[in-house]
């Protein structure tokens, strides 16, 4: 058998076979078969397209998108940037889209916090804890969002007017007008500050990195947290000092019937936020507790041998190997939460959905308004889908 050699001739792959246009051939077959479906497809399309011109021009009903620059004349009560009736429609849906980027983004971080939060204490060894974890998510994920939302909203609708507000902490009044909060005037230094904190963030990035390649190499565990503490918060605090250190508080008070300064969150942005968090969390919980249950006891077993105690284990070794589990279904319960949010029109938050809509019946353009809030959606959709896929690429096993 040492002797025995294999003919590379064997080991050609066969010429393929001339196409033959019959239908026994089955590549003919398949051939015919996509191009009827593409043809089917562009039909329809076609059809769709030309019925709909029809139906518009019958009703006498204009198309196009110079409506954007006419004046909007609609009233909102909240705009992260500056906006009166008096703009164009562009502008109004300019910032339809940020409520709801301000409301998705913020709903997705507190929602994976409390969401985390849940799922371990729901592995607790505490009875207690475990049990309000369980009930929690038991109750929460079985009602309907909407009804939830309408419930937080009556909720705060029902609360006393300003002269009797809950006044938990000094500057912190929550009324049936919303939230107070006190806040910092914004000046150029804190905006010199912010980018000082981002770059402090970025060096701790590749601080990190070639401090853990530094150990591949030798052994030797060099501390991070001292350089990331001056990097994040140092290099800022010197910036802010430097440029005078600028300290103005905004507190709210209550003059009047309302109250005058500081921070206002309305109730409608609150109950959405309120409901968004609390529901979505129920959901996240559950992941985050399937990943740890992932994750092999031997593992638990392993660190404990160790001496590590069970904090530290969670969080060093049992967390990271869980998120290659969790993170493809929580891409999933962070795009619900942005979808989720055009439930906001049943409370009044002037989202872009809302703000679509009020555009649509007033220019009676439907097509364009429905193209927009779906353009929208799919943008911020696809948005979190292509940085999930990038961290969920990151974090996976590499294979040899």
């Amino acid at each position: 058998m040492s002797g025995a050699s294999t003919d590379p001739r064997l080991l050609r792959k066969a010429p393929p076979r001339p196409l033959r246009i019959s239908w026994s051939d089955e590549r003919f077959r398949n051939i015919v078969y996509q191009v009827l479906v593409v043809a089917a497809v562009l039909t329809l399309f076609g059809w769709l397209w030309s019925n709909t011109r029809y139906n518009l021009e019958v009703r006498r009903i204009a198309t196009g998108w110079g409506f954007l620059s006419r004046e909007a004349g609609l009233p909102i009560g909240e705009h992260l940037i500056d906006y009166d009736p008096s703009m164009s429609y562009f502008r109004a849906l300019l910032v339809g889209v940020l409520n709801t980027l301000k409301v998705a983004i913020i709903g997705i971080v507190l929602a994976t916090v409390l969401g985390t939060l849940l799922g371990v204490a729901r592995l607790s060894r505490n009875w207690m804890l475990a049990k309000f974890a369980g009930a929690y998510v038991e109750i929460v994920r079985d009602l309907p969002l909407l009804l939830q939302l309408l419930f937080w909203y009556s909720l705060l609708q029902g609360l006393p007017g300003p002269r009797q507000a809950f006044n938990p902490v000094t500057g912190v009044f929550l009324s049936n007008r919303g939230l107070k909060l006190p806040y910092i005037q914004w000046e150029a230094a804190h905006s010199w500050a912010l980018l000082a904190f981002v770059v402090g963030v970025v060096i701790t990035y590749f601080y990190r990195r070639a401090a853990r390649a530094k150990q591949m190499r030798d052994g030797q565990i060099r501390p991070i947290w001292p350089f990331a503490l001056a990097a994040i918060l140092g290099l800022p605090l010197l910036v802010w000092a430097a440029l005078g250190a600028p300290f103005t508080p905004d507190v709210p008070e209550l003059r009047g019937f309302n109250f005058r300064g500081g921070l206002d969150v309305s109730p409608e942005f609150f109950a959405l936020l309120l409901g968004l968090t609390l529901y979505t969390a129920g959901f996240i919980a559950e992941i985050v507790r399937a990943g740890i249950l992932a994750v092999s006891q031997g593992q638990w077993e392993a660190a404990q041998a160790l001496g590590l105690p069970r904090g530290r284990v969670m969080n060093l070794i049992v967390l990271p190997q869980a998120m290659r589990v969790i993170i493809p279904p929580m891409t999933s319960q962070f795009l619900n939460i942005t979808k989720n949010s055009s439930l906001a029109v049943a409370i009044g938050y002037q989202d872009i959905v809302s703000i679509a809509n009020t555009t649509l019946n007033q220019t009676g353009q439907a097509i364009e308004g429905i193209a927009i809030i779906m353009l929208v959606y799919l943008t911020i959709s696809l948005s979190i889908s292509l940085f999930m896929n990038w961290y969920n690429k990151r974090i996976a096993l590499v294979e040899r």
